[in-house]
């Protein structure tokens, strides 16, 4: 028997968004929230093997990422050091 009362706030928006997926499930708020909270107390072998794969995924895609800012970042202090000699000069590009 459920008897003790859990509250907690949270935004307009957030609450709207409860109340939507709730109803379209046929549920309370609730019933939607304990629900949710039981799904995700543990997490299957298999959720865990995603995860893993999914962390390993973004593990990979950090340096690469963090490369390719690297090289923007070069790239636009090399274009901005041209423009400067250029404005310096007065000239035009050809």
């Amino acid at each position: 028997m459920q008897t003790e009362r859990v509250t907690f706030l949270t935004t307009p928006a957030a609450k709207a968004a409860l109340c939507s997926r709730a109803s379209a499930r046929g549920l309370s708020v609730g019933e939607y929230i304990r629900r949710k909270v039981e799904e995700d107390d543990e997490m299957t072998p298999a959720q865990e093997a995603e995860l893993r794969i999914l962390i390993d995924a973004v593990n990979d895609a950090v340096p690469k990422m963090n490369a390719s800012i690297d090289g923007m970042i070069e790239t636009l202090q090399q274009t901005r050091v041209e423009m400067d000699k250029l404005l310096d000069s007065g000239g035009a590009p050809a």
